[in-house]
Formats: C-alpha cells, sequence, structure tokens
C-alpha cells in the first residue's frame, strides 16, 4: 500500500497546470523565408501538460509514467522550479534536491571541489555544513583523485557521481531523480538506489522518472501515468507500469 503522510499539508502540490512549447519548423532564415513564401507553417504549439493535477504526500516514493513526449520530464522541470507553468499552480513544502540533468549547475572552469561548495550552495547548504559533509560527499562519489581538477575534463559518469552525491547529501525533504541513475556502472547504480531507499526509510518524499519499469516499480509504491500531457492513471505503481506495456 502506498505511504500516507501524517501530515495533512502534501509536500508537493500540482493544480490544474498547463504548459506548451512553441515548435520550430524551419532551422535557418534561408528555410524560413522559403517556407514563408510557399506559405508553410512556420512553427506549431505543443502542449506538454494539459490540464495535470496530483498531490504528493510526506514520505512517498512516485514514479512519473509515459512514453516519450508525454510530458513527465516537463513536469518533473515543474516541480523542480526550472520550469514555470502557463497557468495552474505548482508548491512545494520543504527543500527541493533536483538530480534532473546530469552536471547542470557546474561551472566547467571549476574543480570538483570548488563545484561541491557551488552545488551545496545552490541546494541551500551553508559553508560549515559542506565542510562538515565534504569528505562524505567525495567518498561517496569515488574520484577522489581527480577531485582538484576542473570538471571540464569529467566524463558525463564522473559528473553524475559528484552531482548525486552532493544532492544526497544535503537535507533533502523532496528529491527528484530523472533518468539519472542509467548513467553510470552497476556497482554505482547499486549504491545510488541503496541511498535513495535509505532516504526513502527516513521519510523524505521521491519522485522519480525512468524508462527502467522494473527499478520504478520496484522503488516506487505508487505510478502516475501521463498520455499527452494529462493524467491516465494515478495508483499502484504496478498497475501503471502494466498499463504501460500494453
Amino acid at each position: 500500500m502506498p505511504r500516507t503522510s501524517e501530515s495533512s499539508t502534501p509536500r508537493i502540490l500540482v493544480e490544474d497546470v498547463r504548459k506548451a512549447f512553441l515548435l520550430r519548423h524551419t532551422h535557418s532564415f534561408k528555410e524560413t523565408f522559403v517556407a514563408a513564401l510557399r506559405r508553410k507553417k512556420l512553427t506549431t504549439d505543443f502542449r506538454a501538460l494539459d490540464g495535470v493535477s496530483f498531490e504528493i504526500g510526506e514520505g512517498e516514493a512516485v514514479a512519473l509514467l509515459g512514453y516519450n513526449g508525454s510530458g513527465k520530464s516537463t513536469m518533473l522541470k515543474m516541480i523542480s522550479g526550472v520550469l514555470r507553468p502557463d497557468s495552474g499552480k505548482v508548491l512545494t513544502r520543504g527543500r527541493v534536491a533536483g538530480l534532473i540533468e546530469v552536471g547542470a549547475g557546474f561551472h566547467p572552469d571549476l574543480s570538483g571541489r570548488e563545484n561541491i561548495y557551488l552545488n551545496a550552495a545552490i541546494l541551500g547548504m551553508s559553508k560549515k555544513e559542506t565542510d562538515e559533509r565534504f569528505q562524505s560527499i567525495v567518498d561517496f562519489s569515488e574520484i577522489e583523485q581527480f577531485i582538484d581538477t576542473e570538471v571540464k575534463h569529467y566524463s558525463s559518469g564522473m559528473f553524475l557521481r559528484l552531482a548525486f552525491s552532493v544532492a544526497i547529501h544535503t537535507e533533502v525533504d523532496i528529491l527528484l531523480i530523472d533518468e539519472i541513475l542509467s548513467v553510470g556502472d552497476e556497482p554505482f547504480q547499486k549504491k545510488c538506489l541503496a541511498r535513495i531507499r535509505e532516504l526513502h526509510a527516513a521519510g523524505k518524499s521521491l519522485v522519480v522518472v525512468s524508462h527502467d519499469l522494473d527499478m520504478v516499480s520496484d522503488l516506487c509504491e505508487r505510478g502516475i501515468l501521463l498520455r499527452d500531457g494529462q493524467v491516465a492513471f494515478d495508483g499502484d505503481s504496478k498497475r501503471a507500469v502494466e498499463m504501460m506495456r500494453v
């Protein structure tokens, strides 16, 4: 059974959210000019989210499911605050840490050490908190020998390790994860999943987007299935995965 919050106030409230993007059909001035002469449509409105509503309680682990273009990653970015809805509202209660794009927020000309402090500050940690947790962050990332190297020389896997390690060492209330566990070797993935389960057991709210359906159905009790920007199902994660596979 999905875990229910002891608090009546949800950690995440999404209410009638709509978001559209303008898709351009030309890639240069010449193409635009030719298309205009031929009276072809230059742009199309794409409605990524169309009246989406749900609540996520304290301590819930929820999978956002759907095929490519269904709106799940857009919804995750709304919750993180990276994007704003065209209409409706998205409210969060507590500190949010988002593992949405590997290396997002990293400055390429700064070292791994400097980026730990930069990212920790972005996530709301004081310098004292970061000092206290610095070695744990480095140990978890397993990249200590490169910690004073500029991150522009890091591989995507090294970005992942450092970004994940910083995020899970903050005092987070809501953790957002988007496909990030698909990067890195298997032992590190298992260590990440173990840490995520620890955070969930400690009462943190999780929102996960992944194409690994077996993993999310095991990790999350609840699944919200999006189709064409709308909620098609909201309930048991294993049932949501079954609907995805039909």
